[in-house]
């Protein structure tokens, strides 16, 4: 066994027993292409005990996340169907660790997509869009991390929830985005911080997987990004989010 399948082992297991882990770079220091494969590695786990592969999620889509973190690119993670919430439903906090959770737009896909491709080429093989929410969970103890730990831990990605599905041709280049708690506002945002256009998110994660030797197949759910900043959630609070002309996303947490 590689230093990085045990890497993969350790963040796998902090996910699967949500359990606190102490920052992985801080003592086996390894690059942004290892880190890729730990979460590579990771997902494959998953994949070994049932899980389904279902879609990508994106990170540092916003301008000030990514001047927050220092980088000059977004980053990328895995979906499986065992983290998908159903919309409306309930999730225990006894399964995460620390976990926040932010607004987002969803693309589901009726085409493969593969490499550099334009905002056109993309929008051609998007079957539906849909409002969103993704359940962020880092592992690492106290939110201590680099660039290279939160891609290896699957870009914090934990869970999410998508809402009804929208015709592929809504226009989403300046939707307004609210994100409550018990009704009341916690995020106000727009789509525009997702790189300008959530559009460009899609080509973004186009051009990543490419580079890991994937494509975004058919019936792939590619969640845009974080438009606002995430909240901590609590014990029994109603999340809810509302995008302009796409409606609204909800799940519950338990009490």
């Amino acid at each position: 066994m590689t230093d990085l399948q045990k890497l993969a082992g350790i963040v796998d297991a902090a996910a699967h027993d949500a359990r606190a882990i102490a920052q992985l770079s801080a003592t086996a220091p390894f690059t942004l292409d290892e880190a890729y494969a730990i979460q590579r590695v990771s997902i494959d786990r998953r994949i070994a005990r049932g899980e389904r592969r279902v879609g990508v999620k994106m990170g540092f889509t916003s301008r000030a996340k990514a001047v927050q973190m220092g980088v000059h690119d977004v980053i990328w993670g895995r979906l499986t169907d065992g983290m998908l919430v159903d919309e409306g439903g309930t999730i225990n906090l006894a399964n995460y660790v620390h976990p926040r959770v932010e607004p987002e737009i969803a693309f589901l896909l009726k085409a493969p997509l593969e490499g550099r491709v334009t905002a056109m080429q993309a929008l051609a093989a998007v079957e539906s869009v849909a409002c969103a929410l993704e359940i962020i969970d880092s592992r690492y103890e106290n939110f201590r991390f680099s660039l290279e730990d939160v891609v290896a831990d699957n870009a914090s990605s934990s869970g999410f929830v998508v809402g009804p599905w929208r015709p592929a041709d809504t226009d989403l280049s300046n939707l307004g985005i609210v994100m409550s708690f018990d009704g009341r506002p916690v995020q106000i945002g727009s789509s525009a911080a997702l790189l300008g256009h959530p559009l460009r998110s899609l080509v973004a994660a186009a051009r990543m997987a490419a580079a890991a030797g994937e494509r975004l197949e058919a019936g792939s759910i590619v969640m845009a990004g974080a438009a606002t900043a995430a909240e901590p959630l609590r014990a029994g609070v109603y999340v809810e989010a509302e995008v302009q002309h796409l409606g609204r996303v909800a799940f519950s947490v338990l009490p």
